[in-house]
């Protein structure tokens, strides 16, 4: 028996065996709209017209939007094709490339900038540590940095002229006999107002009066000084003063500062700078040999052929050391003077070394010269002078440092003359003193005067005999002094007969001397010159002869 399909949630099923739900899904008719909801009976499938249009309209419209938004936001834009023959890449992305190869380069350059600079920080402060610590070793405790950065005035300055003695021993070699003994003696001479110098060599062996001690060698001046605590004014204090004392009253020059150099000093400058050059040129074909021992090589002192030579700093300290004196030596025809003039030589080759790009560039061989001199040098310059020394030597080119000895030189217009000549001391020893006689320093200091002065007289150094030939007793010696007080060279004064009228002057310089020659017109008031073959020959040495006549007033 079949009952009654009860109603369920408003929808009343059709058989017991289905019931549906929702959706009808029952076989549709041919007049039904497929895919239509079927409603449940209670709601009305008819809504009304105008609203449910208006509603489909929006809905339609926005649907479409969307749709559009979608499709623009979906929409990628189509790749351009290149041919390969003809590619060229945008421009954009060439930019793009430059930036960034830019910027790696900018990067580059900033790390390499900042790698440099700390290097420079490191190597700066490293000099300047070796640099404090030389400087305090030869200038003092107080000595300061900054006098490096600010030349001071030197005390010689305002004479046109600074003398400097360079002093070398051996006190650093342990094998060295007599290491106290100053073996080398130089005098430095800048003319500060035209930019020359000289280099001179006194010999060690030049026989001198010590003051308080006697007559000794010259090289006997520092350890004298040293041992008696030597303590004057106007000089340095210890063997350096005693020994500036010396050569002032000796050569009659001033003496303004000192330099005291050990040994290794050389060696270690001249290794410093990589060798330095030197042109052996001997008069013996051989070249230069001294078979004297080198005790740290422990072969000859020197063995050297004529040429050039760079020599390390070992063997420029034996050729600085060599005389030449031991048998079977060849080369050293002059003995000490060779060596002097070895010395002279190594010592411009130094300097031009050291003051080249290659060595001042240098941090390392910077501060290993800072290491040589500091180790082994004393001197009662301060640092501001050494800057201010500095300054006047670099402008003054190797060509014009005159290197000169006191065995041959030029003077009243000879040459080739030896102010010096040997001598046997009372206690037996070899010793030079000058050529004028033992203490007469007169023709050396004539010299001196020639080649240190900025008066042109001097410097000419002409050869002049004054004569008188009038009754006026005095007169030749009274024009003398005249003329030596203005730089004029007097070798001889003497009277002359017969007795003249009028003063003339005799010519025989060959217009070597036109400065001589005119202060002499104008003291005598003479307009021309005479010649006198007779006067000529008696006096062949003379540049000029001034034959004082009866005219001639005895000047005030």
């Amino acid at each position: 028996m079949h009952r009654k399909p009860q109603a369920i949630d408003g929808f009343i099923p059709r058989s017991p065996q289905t019931r549906y739900v929702g959706f009808d899904n029952r076989p549709k008719l041919s007049n039904s709209p497929q895919g239509v909801r079927v409603r449940r009976p209670g709601f009305s499938a008819q809504q009304p017209t105008d609203k449910m249009s208006s509603f489909s309209a929006r809905s339609s419209s926005l649907n479409t939007q969307s749709n559009q938004l979608l499709n623009q936001s979906m929409e990628l834009p189509e790749p351009k094709r290149y041919e390969s023959r003809d590619f060229s890449p945008p421009a954009t992305s060439k930019k793009k490339r430059q930036k960034s190869k830019k910027s790696k380069l900018r990067k580059f350059v900033k790390t390499t900038s900042l790698i440099a600079a700390a290097f420079l920080i490191l190597c700066g402060g490293w000099l300047g540590w070796k640099l404090f610590r030389d400087t305090s070793k030869v200038f003092g405790s107080s000595s300061s940095l900054l006098g490096f950065l600010s030349a001071s005035k030197l005390k010689c300055e305002d004479t046109g002229r600074c003398n400097i003695i360079l002093a070398g021993n051996s006190a650093d070699d342990p094998f060295h006999n007599g290491a106290n003994l100053t073996d080398s003696i130089m005098l430095i001479s800048i003319d500060t107002k035209n930019d020359t110098a000289i280099m001179m060599s006194i010999p060690r062996d030049l026989y001198v009066n010590i003051p308080g001690n006697g007559y000794a060698k010259i090289n006997e001046a520092y350890p004298d000084g040293q041992s008696e605590h030597y303590n004057q004014n106007g000089y340095a204090k210890g063997g350096m003063g005693l020994l500036e004392q010396t050569v002032s009253e000796s050569l009659g020059i001033d003496v303004s500062y000192y330099a005291l150099i050990d040994y290794s000093a050389l060696r270690q400058a001249v290794n410093t700078v990589g060798g330095v050059p030197v042109n052996v040129q001997s008069e013996d074909p051989r070249g230069l040999y001294d078979p004297s021992i080198d005790w740290k090589t422990h072969g000859p002192l020197v063995k050297l052929s004529n040429g050039w030579h760079t020599l390390t700093g070992e063997q420029a300290l034996d050729l600085a050391r060599a005389r030449g004196d031991a048998y079977g030596s060849y080369g050293f025809s002059a003995s000490d003077f060779a060596r002097t003039q070895n010395q002279r030589a190594l010592m411009l080759a130094i300097k031009d070394k050291a003051m080249s790009n290659g060595t001042l560039a240098n941090p390392l061989k910077l501060g290993q010269l800072f290491d040589a001199f500091g180790n082994n040098v004393h001197t009662d310059l301060s640092t501001g002078n050494i800057r201010r020394l500095y300054d006047l030597s670099k402008v003054i080119p190797s060509n014009k440092i005159k290197s000169i000895g006191l065995n041959s030189v030029t003077i009243n217009g000879q040459k080739d003359v030896s102010l010096l000549k040997g001598y046997t001391t009372t206690t037996g020893q070899s010793a030079l003193i000058p050529t004028t006689g033992l203490g007469d320093y007169s023709q050396i200091k004539q010299f001196l005067q020639q080649v240190m002065s900025n008066n042109a007289l001097a410097k000419e150094g002409a050869n002049v005999v004054v004569l008188n030939a009038s009754t006026t007793t005095g007169l030749a010696t009274a024009e003398s002094n005249v003329l030596s007080k203005k730089g004029i060279y007097v070798s001889t004064t003497a009277n002359a007969t017969p007795h003249q009228d009028t003063t003339f002057i005799i010519d025989n310089s060959s217009g070597k001397n036109p400065a001589t020659l005119k202060a002499l017109k104008n003291i005598f008031g003479i307009s021309t010159t005479s010649t006198n073959a007779s006067l000529t020959k008696q006096y062949p040495d003379a540049a000029f002869i001034v034959v004082l006549g009866q005219n001639q007033q005895m000047p005030q």
